[in-house]
């Protein structure tokens, strides 16, 4: 947890405060389940989506605040990138190397998504002034450790963050992770993009992107 709480205080270097739409943070599974080569297609494909030209151009449009969470069973959350806003393309360029590089957080551990989710509300204590709040969490398991998730839905729902979430389904037809998502961690009006397996994770974290960058009708 002292990694979390250093998350809470540190602040990238960037330019003076400017309007921000969405303060965003991506949480990403890193329990037993995700093994060494996943763990690199989720971090690298999370910064590729990063880097899509019109991902980037949704980040600066709305000057986005960015963090990125490790998440895996009971205690283990890490902030591995402190918040960011994207006011320049060299903002997107040091947040995606950061992430890209970044040493995975935990391993071998349970999955506690209640405990992810309510570690990424905490963080919006230090976020930059945003129009919307956003937790976006992707996992390959339904939660077997501390069974907090619907309190911390409840939660989330109350100080008025919305969650999203990628659910990383096996190969084939099964959509089990698919719809415990859709049932016990997306708040009112969020949704899922299905991963069918992680090597569709990159196109999967683009599309949700796009989709939460997207400017609300007026």
């Amino acid at each position: 947890m002292r990694a979390l709480a250093l998350g809470l205080t540190l602040l990238l270097p960037g330019s003076a405060a400017r309007a921000c739409e969405v303060a965003l943070v991506l949480a990403i599974d890193v329990s037993g389940s995700i093994d060494a080569g996943e763990y690199r297609i989720q971090s690298g494909g999370t910064a590729d989506a990063l880097q899509d030209p019109a991902v980037a151009e949704a980040l600066l449009e709305g000057q986005v605040a960015l963090s990125l969470l490790h998440w895996s069973g009971t205690g283990q959350q890490a902030v591995v990138l402190p918040w960011t806003q994207m006011h320049s393309p060299a903002d997107i360029t040091r947040a995606t190397a950061h992430i890209r590089s970044a040493p995975r957080a935990f391993a071998g551990s349970d999955t506690a998504v209640g405990q992810a989710i309510d570690a990424a509300l905490a963080l919006f204590a230090t976020a930059p002034d945003c129009s919307r709040r956003i937790i976006d969490i992707s996992g390959d398991g339904p939660e077997n450790s501390g069974n907090t998730v619907r309190a911390a839905r409840s939660r989330a729902a109350a100080a008025g963050v919305a969650i999203n979430a990628i659910a990383i389904e096996d190969v084939g037809q099964s959509t089990a992770i698919t719809r415990f998502y859709q049932n016990w961690v997306i708040t009112k009006g969020g949704f899922v993009i299905s991963s069918r397996g992680l090597a569709a994770y990159p196109q999967a974290i683009r599309a949700k992107l796009l989709r939460e960058l997207e400017k609300p009708a007026s």
